[in-house]
């Protein structure tokens, strides 16, 4: 007798959608439109960069700034009080970005984007007209525990997007916190002290002369008022329907084939996600250390071992950094998480970043064209490298839980993110200025202790990334 033919398998139950509910809108679009969300992904693109500008814009002029508040007494301490003042805005966001990302997943993700612009207007504006050091931490730490934007905006980036889309989602929002984070200190280099700089455009009796560090803070909080508006063009992606928070319901009242495939259960208990990111946590302090120390280094005189650049200079090194990110995430990015993957792709960029830190310090004794060279070519493979890893990683946190939990789960990702990063520029600041009072050590002397503690850093988050430690979600298995 020949072998039975199998029985015909079981018609895919018809997806229902909830008039009314804005998720359920989102989901119609996607299952109607196989395209790239090219819109929605302009929003996302727009508002991370708004909300990352204020960030790191302060890093050229803080050097400065802490000389003109007059806290230190000596020049070697500068960095010390730097450090402070820089770690001040990761420790407000990091108390408050569970409790944002528990609110994006109870009333939206649309209202909290929404407050995190209007607070980096607020508190991005009055941080200019800091005259006291008190002052600016005190604006600093506001900002950072209003700003809660990072948690939903991930979830939200997912949410657009196809599942064959989900890197490009990610990778929009790596990329432009990414360019945030370095054409912040750009904006803060060029137009930091702009009696001092442009001198037939600016008096010195006029606001930024009184407020010299006022000018970039103003034109950032402008721009983030704009993409504010903007902002009532935004679609919502979490579902309002009765007894579901799920993407979709079958005809027959079943769960979607997303809750299916991750149920839901504790995040503290899901170690795909925790393992993911305590290993994105390590590379965000190594990320926010370097940012710091790359431009207390540039500024400070090269009798301490630095390069005695000015703001603008390092605003202009970090504006080209900024411009090859973006051509490097527009095209390049998708097709090396297509070959690689977000696991190899981000212990390739670990590696690769650790013989570009060795070789700072020694970049001393270069001076011209030659120190140009290899000053902008390493801070441009530098912030590839750097988006690469932050991009993989968070690719894994995001598809390590259910949509349900993603604000939640990026908010516990962006509150030990926060704690971590707050920890970067203080301890940095305080190494930085330690470094500079060693010069003539025959271990490791100035900066070259600086780089060898950044490299550790980075050395452990590639350990990181291998088992037994990181656990991988089951759709990269």
């Amino acid at each position: 007798m020949g072998e039975e033919a199998p029985p015909p398998s079981a018609p895919k139950p018809a997806k229902v959608y909830y008039d009314g509910c804005p998720g359920c809108a989102v989901e119609r679009r996607k299952e109607s439109h196989q395209g790239v969300p090219y819109k929605e992904l302009l929003f996302v693109g727009t508002t991370t960069f708004a909300s990352s500008l204020p960030i790191t814009s302060l890093f050229p002029f803080l050097y400065f700034m802490i000389r003109d508040l007059h806290v230190a007494q000596r020049e070697e301490d500068i960095g010390f009080y730097a450090g402070f003042l820089g770690a001040s805005y990761m420790i407000g966001r990091g108390f408050a970005s569970v409790f944002w990302g528990m609110v994006a997943d109870r009333i939206g993700r649309k209202p909290v984007i929404a407050i995190s612009l209007f607070s980096v207007i607020i508190f991005n504006t009055l941080f200019g007209f800091t005259v006291k050091y008190w002052m600016a931490i005190t604006t600093r730490l506001l900002l950072g525990a209003l700003n809660g934007f990072l948690a939903p905006i991930k979830a939200y980036s997912i949410e657009v997007c196809r599942a064959e889309q989900q890197a490009l989602g990610l990778s929009i929002v790596s990329t432009a916190w990414g360019m945030g984070v370095i054409i912040g200190p750009a904006i803060g280099g060029y137009l930091a002290q702009p009696v001092k700089q442009y001198p037939h455009l600016f008096h010195e009796k006029s606001a930024f002369g009184r407020f010299p560090y006022l000018l970039p803070c103003l034109c950032i909080s402008l721009f983030a008022a704009l993409v504010f508006i903007s902002c009532a063009w935004l679609p919502e992606t979490l579902h309002k329907h009765k007894g579901l928070e799920r993407a979709v319901e079958t005809a027959e009242g079943s769960t979607t084939q997303e809750s299916t495939e991750l149920p839901k259960k504790s995040l503290l208990k899901n170690w795909p996600l925790m393992s993911s990111i305590l290993t994105y946590c390590v590379f965000s302090l190594h990320d926010t250390a370097y940012s710091e120390i790359f431009s207390l280094w540039t500024v400070s005189n090269r009798k301490y071992g630095g390069l005695s650049f000015s703001s603008k200079d390092v605003g202009q090194v970090l504006a080209v950094a900024g411009a090859s990110l973006l051509v490097y995430q527009l095209f390049v990015y998708r097709s090396v998480d297509k070959i690689l993957g977000p696991i190899h792709s981000t212990r390739i960029a670990a590696v690769l970043s650790i013989p570009i830190i060795v070789a700072y310090p020694f970049m001393t004794h270069l001076s011209g064209l030659r120190l140009g060279v290899a000053l902008y070519s390493a801070a441009m493979i530098k912030s590839m490298l750097a988006i690469t890893i932050i991009t993989g990683t968070s690719l894994l946190q995001n598809n390590a839980v259910p949509q349900e939990q993603r604000g939640a789960a990026n908010g516990i990702a962006t509150t030990a993110m926060s704690l971590f990063k707050a920890a970067a520029p203080a301890g940095a600041g305080i190494i930085f200025s330690w470094a500079q009072k060693r010069q003539h050590e025959a271990f490791f002397p100035g900066d070259q202790m600086v780089f060898l503690l950044l490299n550790l850093t980075e050395v452990i988050g590639l350990i990181l990334t291998f088992k037994p430690f990181l656990a991988v979600p089951q759709q990269y298995k």
